[in-house]
């Protein structure tokens, strides 16, 4: 087939993205230009579908929006095991809630979303599992609470990257440098590391920033120290004058 029919099947295929190859065979046709329909399907420009709004961009649109939550569990040295329920803040990645438990319920967790958020201060969406904790009364407290349920789809943690990126960190940099002894314990350790993540542990998603903004502290403001934090478990560096 000669170049300029083809060219010609390209042009017209791009300039009327609804035409089908029935039509385009027909419209060459009345241009004295004779080809069968596979020859049009062959060298049709096929337009590109404009892409639905992903997962990932739900996420990026309404990070201002969201929170997560999720369960962590946690043995104890005599084999228990604990629950650890965590809120995140997407904005700022902040621990807005937490709590531990033994035996966690819908009634339960419910009530811990009451606790994170005062009635005027809710999120408009929060980011779930299929869990059966997150059931009818956890989902009657939402809908009371204005706040929108977002499920992710069954067997897929990647649609809750921040919620299970915070528990990776949370097990890294405390959990498994520990032995929990029991409840207690665990709320001890978990207070000292979420004071410690929101002052002074610095993100890449936030431009390096910690969820509490950190000051940046220049030369003048005196010398480099060490601090240790939680019995040495964790440390941060700031300056002091000399």
């Amino acid at each position: 087939m000669a170049k300029a029919v083809r060219d010609l099947i390209r042009t017209m295929s791009s300039a009327n993205p609804t035409w089908g190859s029935p039509r385009i065979v027909g419209e060459l046709a009345k241009l004295g230009i004779h080809v069968a329909k596979a020859t049009v399907e062959r060298y049709k420009v096929r337009p590109k579908k404009p892409p639905s709004p992903t997962w990932r961009a739900f996420l990026a649109n309404h990070v201002k929006d969201l929170v997560s939550v999720d369960f962590l569990l946690v043995p104890t040295v005599t084999f228990k095991v604990l629950f650890v329920f965590i809120v995140l803040a997407h904005a700022r990645r902040r621990i807005v809630h937490f709590n531990v438990t033994e035996q966690p319920t819908a009634q339960w967790t419910a009530h811990q979303i009451s606790e994170a958020f005062p009635w005027e201060a809710a999120p408009r969406y929060l980011i779930r599992d299929h869990d059966s904790v997150y059931g009818p009364p956890f989902q009657t407290r939402l809908e009371g609470m204005g706040i929108e349920e977002v499920p992710t789809a069954p067997r897929s943690p990647w649609q809750n990257p921040f919620a299970e990126r915070e528990i990776g960190s949370v097990r890294r940099e405390c959990l498994d440098q520990v032995i929990v002894l029991d409840e207690r314990h665990l709320l001890r350790l978990l207070g000292d590391y979420f004071e410690h993540y929101h002052r002074w542990r610095c993100h890449r998603s936030l431009a390096m920033d910690c969820p509490e903004p950190r000051p940046v502290q220049g030369p003048e403001r005196g010398v480099v120290v060490e601090v240790a934090e939680a019995g040495g478990l964790y440390r941060h560096y700031q300056r002091r004058a000399a």
